[in-house]
């Protein structure tokens, strides 16, 4: 197990994507502006790619990854309370080039209710025999979709056309391009899908809210065991303190965050930093606990 009293010393892996919220929060430990942090060597990848690492021995000494993948990551790493991507408002969207039979989630009541009541249907029975684009069968968007789907479509996803795997950034086009009949988008798309000319279907952050009064858990930080509780309590401190310094001096990211972003208008990457860097960036706290509880059925820590 490694001391702790010379993991300063040392240099540890660590893996995140070049999205704003992450290059934003990660600013100050990777340029060396936390005093006594370790260094790091970065590997900037999409949460994808993370998620894909768990579980083969491949994995780094810290990662973002999906929530949705956190049990598959809970035997080799822990979860930590800070760092991370929980909110409100800023969930995965299911796009299309049209409302499929003209129906769009909002075009119903939404007074509450309970998860999978009537209003929640004819937008998900649009997709019936229809396919679908996602970025990953891995990531907390892909989880929301399918639960969605299934208290919506009878058979669920099985009901589907089809589910087809697609990068990220190939989903719009396709969408656009009547390749594929609906898209699962996260990120910058919240703000640029107007631009492709395509419409929401569904807003999958604002149905579990109303479902379940939750925020949303999407990216989650964790760190090997192997490094051992007090070096991951020093970890933790690091984490927080690189997201407190980016609070107090959020233009001093800016550089790094405009040279890794994939959205390059500096008013989209400002815009998906307010999302999804957040109070629960600094501390998940209770309700952050309570909500990856929720959304995991039944994780304990």
């Amino acid at each position: 197990m490694p001391d702790e009293r010379t993991l300063g010393d040392r240099t540890l892996s660590i893996a995140y994507s070049p999205c704003p919220n992450d290059t934003f929060v990660f600013h100050a430990w990777a340029h060396g502006l936390i005093p006594g942090a370790p260094r790091i060597e970065v590997t900037f990848a999409d949460i994808d790619v993370t998620n894909g690492l768990l579980g083969n021995g491949r994995g780094l000494d810290l990662m973002k990854i999906s929530y949705a993948a956190l049990p598959e990551a809970l035997d080799e790493y822990e979860l930590l309370p800070c760092g991370g991507a929980l909110g409100r408002g800023c969930g995965p969207l299911v796009l299309t080039a049209g409302d499929l039979r003209g129906v769009r989630d909002d075009d119903h009541d939404t007074d509450g209710g309970s998860v999978g009541s009537a209003p929640d249907r004819p937008a998900a029975e649009s997709l019936a025999g229809r396919v679908v684009a996602v970025p990953s069968l891995k990531s907390t968007a892909y989880l929301l979709f399918r639960r969605w789907v299934e208290r919506g479509l009878p058979g669920g996803v099985a009901a589907l056309g089809e589910v087809r795997v697609l990068p990220f950034h190939e989903i719009m086009p396709a969408v656009r391009a009547g390749q594929v009949d609906a898209g699962l988008v996260i990120h910058e798309a919240r703000f640029t899908y107007p631009d492709f000319g395509l419409s929401a279907l569904v807003d999958l952050g604002e149905w579990w809210e109303r479902t379940t009064g939750a925020p949303i858990p999407l990216g989650a930080i964790v760190a090997r065991r192997s490094l051992g509780p007090a070096a991951i309590a020093e970890l933790t401190g690091v984490v927080r303190a690189s997201v407190r310094y980016a609070f107090a001096h959020p233009e001093a990211s800016r550089e790094y965050v405009m040279a890794h972003a994939q959205e390059m208008d500096p008013e989209v990457a400002k815009a998906h930093i307010a999302l999804y860097v957040n109070e629960f960036t600094v501390d998940l706290g209770a309700d952050g606990l309570a909500a990856v509880d929720s959304l995991l059925n039944g994780y304990k820590g």
